[in-house]
């Protein structure tokens, strides 16, 4: 099982670090399994959240979640996007911007650290959103009652969430917003964060309600379904099985992208922090990729999220916390350990808590299960 899930990821390493070793020797291969594990810690939390979505997909749209989309992760958001970034940010156009890439490396990774701001205020609205819908809805199953209680009763509130978000953008934007410098050249950021922000907001909003309204139209029509089939089974009639279209599959596999491309936002710009050379960060961000999605697919096919049940409220707060990182450093610098470190613990946290609440649940079967008398 493990062979067959992870099979495409060890042939994709493999690969990787041959054409590291012969694009730049044996540095280059070391500087691409450092970065391929800072894309897997950076994100393990995006495993859990997608495995949570997936599961919901039939086996169709899993393989192109694991064919289509991850030709779009490792290509258009570790290889593309960063040269977008600077197309966008420096009024170039594309090939120029290719070929700053490949021939100015400082230069380029420059004006990608300019676009940091922009880049993450979108990704920590985008993120933070996801948390806040998360933590406002009441679930029949609390990992952390003393806090998810409360939260779930203000969540009664309509369109919370948003107000929430607006009002901790612009928190941002006031404070965090890097400020105008005349003898540096630098340029004040506010506006910029503003609108990122909003377009953060506005793409989950979009994309995020999509998603939800078809399927709630697919478990409307699961449900019709399954009413007509007893139906048929009290009258002993046969009944025609309805087919669900592809519309809820098609925007909860958006959904899955849109979040994906949110969670690498950190790990393209952490990996500026080991090298410049978008060659190898893409081969090192790439296989990373590669393990995250092979590893979502496993967390599905194993049922992980139903044998422990708290590893989705481990990675949603891993997720508010990421938020909450990628907004700080809009101004300020945070290494790419702890934004790593922070998501893993999180998740760790909630494993356990998992472990220990099935053990107690066992335990009071076990009490509760009937006992034979002695000498029976």
């Amino acid at each position: 099982m493990v062979l067959k899930t992870f099979g495409w990821s060890f042939a994709v390493t493999a690969l990787g670090l041959v054409a590291a070793v012969f694009y730049g020797g044996w540095a280059a291969l070391g500087l691409v399994a450092i970065l391929c594990v800072m894309e897997i810690s950076l994100s393990f939390d995006n495993a859990v959240v997608n495995a949570g979505i997936l599961k919901k997909m039939n086996a169709f749209w899993q393989k192109i979640f694991l064919t289509i989309g991850i030709l779009i992760a490792v290509f258009g958001m570790r290889l593309v996007f960063p040269v977008v970034i600077v197309a966008l940010s420096a009024s170039l156009g594309p090939i120029e911007a290719v070929e700053l890439a490949f021939n100015d490396k400082d230069k380029y990774e420059e004006l990608v650290t300019d676009a940091h701001a922009s880049i993450a205020a979108f990704g920590g609205m985008f993120l933070l959103m996801i948390f806040l819908d998360f933590v406002f809805e009441d679930r029949e199953i609390k990992w952390l009652g003393w806090l998810e209680r409360p939260l779930a009763k203000l969540g009664k509130v309509d369109m919370l969430s948003v107000c929430v978000a607006l009002v901790v953008l612009l928190l941002s934007a006031i404070f965090l917003a890097p400020e105008a410098h005349t003898h540096t050249g630098a340029q004040d950021k506010t506006e910029t964060v503003l609108l990122a922000g909003i377009g953060g907001l506005i793409t989950y909003l979009v994309v995020g309600g999509l998603s939800g309204y078809f399927e709630n139209k697919l478990e409307e029509s699961e449900e019709r379904e399954h009413e007509a089939e007893e139906a048929a089974r009290k009258s002993g009639k046969q009944v025609t099985v309805l087919q669900v279209g592809g519309k809820a599959a098609f925007f909860m596999f958006l959904y899955l992208e849109v979040l994906d491309a949110s969670f690498s936002f950190d790990g393209v710009i952490g990996a500026f922090a080991i090298t410049n050379d978008i060659v190898l960060m893409a081969i090192g961000l790439g296989v990373g990729a590669m393990y995250v999605r092979s590893l979502t697919v496993y967390l599905v096919r194993e049922g992980t999220l139903d044998d422990y049940v708290y590893l989705e409220h481990g990675a949603h707060y891993a997720i508010g916390a990421l938020a909450a990182l990628l907004l700080i450093t809009i101004r300020f610098e945070i290494n790419e350990f702890i934004t790593g470190s922070v998501g893993v613990l999180l998740i760790a946290w909630s494993f356990w808590s998992s472990i220990q609440r099935n053990r107690a649940v066992a335990l009071e079967a076990e009490k509760a299960r009937p006992h034979s008398g002695a000498g029976v």
